[in-house]
């Protein structure tokens, strides 16, 4: 299936800001990976795809297979300071639409609600718009996952639907999937708009 897809499409691009730098996952993550993970704080949300600790080797060789397979497209973020502090993806690739869907985003507690997640959509939707020529993004979550639902809207997403028992949690209970996207007509405000924020988490920086 990789060999169908453009040469962009199959490479996971490097891509860096002020708060943020999102290269390629690989083993060479697992250590930093496995300590933004300590604590299995966020594992222990029911409704999430976030894995423990401890399973974070298993986990990193599963997402690498998926994306031999031409799949998922997976990065590894890191802080200004370069630490690893979470990790996301482009998934549901369709070159000829074309459009992504952007997912199994995770950060560690201490970074969330910082600069790090705007400035790390705003680098996703710029290549995926402005690289890839994409006219939709796609967002999904857990029904139940009000947070991420609430932090996908404010990104400027709208909610298309939600399928009723389309997946499973990873506890294997049904979940209703909310789906959200942001088509290329809309990208240029949304654009503005994480721009804005972004402006006002470095204002509050120290």
């Amino acid at each position: 299936m990789a060999a169908a897809l453009p040469i962009a499409w199959q490479q996971v691009p490097i891509l860096a800001g002020r708060h943020a730098r999102l290269e390629p996952m690989s083993r060479e993550h697992v250590d930093g990976l496995r300590a933004a993970l300590a604590g299995d704080e966020l594992a222990a949300l029911w409704f999430t795809q976030v894995p423990k600790a401890a399973d974070v080797l298993g986990y990193v060789d599963s997402v690498l297979a998926t994306q031999a397979e031409g799949l998922v497209l997976p990065f590894v973020v890191r802080d200004a300071g370069g630490r690893v502090v979470g990790s996301t993806r482009f998934y549901g690739l369709e070159a000829d639409v074309p459009r992504l869907s952007i997912g199994y985003t995770w950060y560690a507690t201490d970074v969330q609600r910082t600069g790090i997640n705007t400035e790390t959509k705003l680098m996703l939707l710029t290549h995926a718009f402005e690289t890839l020529g994409c006219i939709s993004v796609v967002f999904e979550t857990s029904w139940f996952n009000h947070r991420s639902r609430a932090a996908i809207a404010r990104l400027g997403a709208k909610q298309d639907g939600v399928l009723r028992n389309h997946k499973r949690h990873t506890d294997g209970s049904p979940r209703d999937t909310v789906i959200f996207s942001i088509i290329d007509g809309e990208w240029p405000a949304v654009k503005r708009n994480l721009l804005a924020k972004l402006a006002r988490h470095e204002q509050e920086s120290p």
